[in-house]
């Protein structure tokens, strides 16, 4: 099995897809004009928008939903392994991607939001919802769907709950066995309880677990700042093959840090459209600007304070795939632990507790996104197949709890590159369908626009724009805006 995934990964991430997650985000940058800078405070002040009722959630929920998803190992142990491969320029090309990739996700989003649907009283929206309805192809948008399941409750659990099992082994001696039934269990207790209680774990895990790691690097900066110069030298010389150690591996350093980069922030695979979905905006471009920021933050804070701690300490190897090392200060250690030996150069026997601990947040947080993105692509399918019972539900969970098992239990080799197999094939499907939904996307940010030139709280209507399949916004919506409204004057009398 693993070297059937490992042949089929050397197809999916040929070096076209690198290129073309970066083309296609310079692209959108030029044809937004930089929207990823330009709106950068509209972004932050969007954030604290919408209410949420009982058939969706705000937009910090659904801003702590989708970071659950980005924040996860890719960040820790991913950053490491990007290292390891592509040397510290690969630091250089994951900041790149994710700038790019952050006018990406703001197609994808509001795509996301223009073509949602209200399914069983609850918002839904994704990969397949924009495929049907705005290409009118429902094979396409099943097959889309039928991946998406297959990534989400197979191909992509198992690389969080592996990860998370070596550190607590690695950190406390506790097997991957009991790991495993632990995080099962606890898991279990969160998705069984609906959207609602996963929306809430996130809203109060993810930032506590994510500022508690970054002020975990800043510590480390701090004791170490001399060092914080040479480093940004050395990212940026390796990236551009003028380092004299790392500089012949710019093809390696491109392709892991855009590769790893990309598996982090969800830029460009569509897999961070699910929870934009749930969402209650006025129009689709606000949600697309929530999500654009919520980019910059996995990468920009969380990849780079994991990178700045490997780095800054000098606990990693650079040993490129088909070469000899480069370097081999640390002798046979696994890339996942390069970040666990940083902080325990710093803070002696600590490191691997904290880590421990740090992971096993990040690993709750994405695994209930990880369902709840298979769960709204199961209702699509449901949908489509005119299955109204529930019980699919509870054999994707059932699934997708066996596949933690599974995963903390076996190699990481195998584990990762599964993973590796699943953002290829999201992001092939995902790229092409966004492409082609290009002028619908903008058009969609022109009309919002407009209306803030206008002084206007923008209010979306597909109608005006000749936009068709946003059935949502034709009655939905309009029922939702008459329903507030008879609600406001009531309160008014």
């Amino acid at each position: 099995m693993s070297e059937v995934i490992h042949w089929l990964n050397a197809y999916v991430w040929s070096p076209i897809l690198v290129y073309l997650l970066l083309g296609i985000g310079l692209m959108y940058s030029i044809l937004t004009r930089f929207v990823q800078v330009r709106y950068f405070k509209e972004m932050i002040k969007l954030i604290f928008e919408g209410g949420g009722s009982a058939a969706g959630v705000n937009s910090f929920q659904s801003l702590a939903l989708s970071l659950g998803g980005r924040i996860g190992v890719g960040n820790v142990a991913g950053v490491a392994t990007a290292i390891s491969l592509g040397g510290p320029g690969a630091v250089f090309w994951m900041w790149l991607a994710a700038f790019f990739g952050s006018a990406t996700s703001f197609v994808e989003i509001t795509l996301t939001q223009v073509y949602k649907s209200k399914i069983d009283g609850e918002y839904r929206g994704g990969i397949p919802f924009y495929i049907e309805k705005g290409l009118n192809m429902r094979w396409f948008a099943v097959i889309s769907a039928i991946l998406t399941l297959l990534v989400m409750g197979f191909l992509w659990p198992g690389v969080q709950a592996n990860t998370v099992a070596l550190a607590l082994n690695d950190a406390f001696g506790i097997s991957p066995l009991i790991t495993g039934i632990f995080v099962v269990v606890f898991l279990g207790a969160i998705i069984f309880g609906g959207l609602k209680r996963i929306a809430k774990y996130s809203e109060i895990v993810v930032p506590f677990a994510a500022s508690g790691y970054v002020l975990m690097c800043i510590i480390i900066l701090t004791m170490n700042y001399a060092k914080i110069p040479g480093v940004i030298s050395l990212i940026f010389t390796s990236a551009f093959s003028s380092h004299a150690t790392f500089g012949g591996i710019i093809g390696a350093a491109i392709a892991w840090g855009v590769q790893r980069g990309v598996y982090a922030n969800g830029a460009g695979l569509g897999s961070e459209t699910f929870e934009s979905g749930c969402v209650e905006v006025s129009h689709p471009a606000k949600q697309g600007l929530v999500q654009a920021f919520s980019v910059y933050i996995d990468t920009f804070l969380i990849c780079t304070s994991t990178a700045c701690m490997i780095l800054i300490t000098g606990m990693y190897d650079v040993k490129p795939e088909g070469m000899e090392p480069i370097t081999n200060k640390l002798g046979d250690v696994a890339p996942s632990m390069y970040t666990q030996h940083a902080i325990d150069s710093v803070f002696p026997q600590f490191g691997a507790s904290f880590l421990a601990v740090a992971l096993l947040f990040f690993c709750f947080t994405t695994l209930t996104s990880y369902y709840y993105k298979a769960e709204t692509t199961l209702a699509y399918l449901r949908q489509y197949l005119k299955i109204k019972s529930t019980w699919p539900n509870h054999i994707l969970k059932v699934i997708l709890l066996a596949t933690v098992m599974y995963g903390s239990v076996k190699t990481a080799a195998t584990v990762w590159a599964m993973g590796d197999l699943g953002t290829g094939a999201l992001a092939w499907v995902n790229l092409t369908v966004i492409l082609l939904l290009t002028k619908t996307a903008l058009k969609v940010f022109k009309d919002y626009e407009l209306q803030r030139k206008e002084g206007k709280n923008p209010v979306f209507d597909p109608v005006k724009l000749g936009i068709k399949g946003a059935d949502f916004w034709e009655k939905e919506y309009k029922e939702v805006e008459q329903e507030t409204a008879r609600e406001r004057k009531t309160i008014s009398m």
